[in-house]
């Protein structure tokens, strides 16, 4: 990867949380999350089943509306949590009806307005960005294509002219209805559930581009049969149901629903974990054929470690609700300091009889494996590119032992 692309920031998420529930009942799925995803890179997410990946895979897309937090694709702010600032705002408005109730200090009354005011502003940017970045988007698609067949009629013959402007009113039509969020696009990971049964494989396929406002049929089928080709499949699949295809054959019809839209983002929700082993690595290389052509990112959420590392530039480990630790595919494998982390690789099967009977099998428990401490452990960089969630304590030991 070229140092332009590394500097290249596609995806940034910024204290990401997502709580369900309320009061006493709440379930900090994911807590303050924090990552970038680089412009053609994979990003693996891993962690034991229940810690937040897919939560905040389905956060990032808009599936769910997140409770605090932000998340930029291409420098936009396409998600931004503002349940916290209402329950800010709800918190703050009972303490001053307290204080004004007991006669309390102006000084303390006003230091709730001052809060209330701060959080009320956060809601309303939060409301700009949300409404403004698909108008941003729209206008930059428009001035996209107006420039590209600007160049391509200058040069055409009066034959070509017809059919390139007629591409180019198909294309701005689309650009017109498009919004940002359809730039990521996501593979699920039941292949089965993520199909619509009374759905052929053509209309599954084609289904986002007609959302766009695409009514050409002939050009609808050139879309579809390119896609099956794409991933492996024949033309005559087009008019079949899900329940008539394998379930390796079913992920390849999610992941060319996914590709048709040519998003430069999709976020791959654990895409082999339902599959047979055989068929796992022919979906693996699928999905690397179509990076290297397409360039797209991928986010790629996994509790295979061994995959993650093959597929993975880097990665990211969660462990309830939190990342715990960050660093490039090889330097974590090779480096691990977050006790979770080294759990996590002690768990991988080892090919080798005499080896997997040897392997030591290393247990996380939070409480015994870090000190007591009333300071919120936080995500730092130990050495550059590679971040642990720790203490200040954890911290200077981790350099250490990075040093050593």
């Amino acid at each position: 990867m070229s140092d332009e692309k590394k500097n290249d920031v596609l995806l940034k998420v910024e204290n990401l949380s997502m709580y369900f529930g309320r009061g006493q009942a709440v379930k900090k799925a994911v807590d303050n999350v924090s990552f970038e995803v680089r412009r053609g890179e994979v990003f693996g997410l891993v962690g034991e089943s229940g810690c937040g990946k897919t939560t905040t895979g389905r956060t990032i897309i808009k599936l769910y509306d997140a409770t605090s937090g932000s998340v930029y694709f291409d420098g936009k702010r396409i998600v931004a949590g503002t349940k916290s600032y209402y329950d800010e705002i709800k918190k703050q408005r009972k303490i001053r009806s307290e204080l004004v109730k007991n006669c309390g200090s102006a000084e303390d009354i006003a230091a709730c307005d001052e809060v209330i005011l701060k959080m009320q502003d956060e809601i309303r940017k939060a409301r700009y960005d949300h409404r403004h970045c698909d108008d941003v988007f729209r206008a930059e698609e428009k001035k996209r294509i107006q420039d590209k067949y600007e160049k391509l009629l200058a040069s055409a013959s009066p034959e070509e002219k017809s059919k390139l402007e007629k591409q180019k009113r198909r294309e701005l039509r689309i650009a017109s209805r498009s919004k940002l969020v359809t730039q990521i696009q996501m593979i699920y990971q039941d292949p089965v559930a993520s199909l619509d049964p009374r759905m052929t494989v053509r209309e599954i396929i084609s289904e986002g581009l007609i959302i766009q406002g695409i009514r050409d049929k002939k050009y609808l089928q050139e879309q579809v049969y390119q896609m099956l080709d794409t991933v492996g499949l024949v033309h005559e699949h087009a008019d079949r149901y899900p329940h008539e295809f394998s379930g390796g054959q079913r992920q390849r019809i999610g992941i060319a629903r996914s590709v048709v839209m040519k998003p430069q983002l999709i976020i791959a929700d654990e895409p082999i974990s339902a599959l047979d082993v055989s068929i796992r690595a022919q979906v693996i290389n699928l999905l690397n054929e179509l990076r290297e052509t397409m360039g797209m990112t991928i986010l790629f959420i996994a509790h295979d470690l061994s995959v993650v590392k093959y597929f993975s530039n880097r990665i990211g480990v969660m462990y309830f609700g939190n990342l715990v630790e960050m660093a490039d595919s090889d330097e974590l494998f090779r480096h691990p300091l977050h006790p979770y982390t080294k759990s996590l690789l002690s768990a991988i099967p080892l090919p080798d009889p005499d080896t997997e009977k040897n392997r030591v099998r290393i247990r996380y428990n939070p409480l015994l494996d870090h000190e007591k401490t009333d300071e919120t452990p936080e995500l730092r960089e130990v050495r550059p590119g590679h971040s642990v969630r720790c203490t200040m304590k954890e911290f200077e030991a981790y350099k250490k032992q990075v040093e050593e």
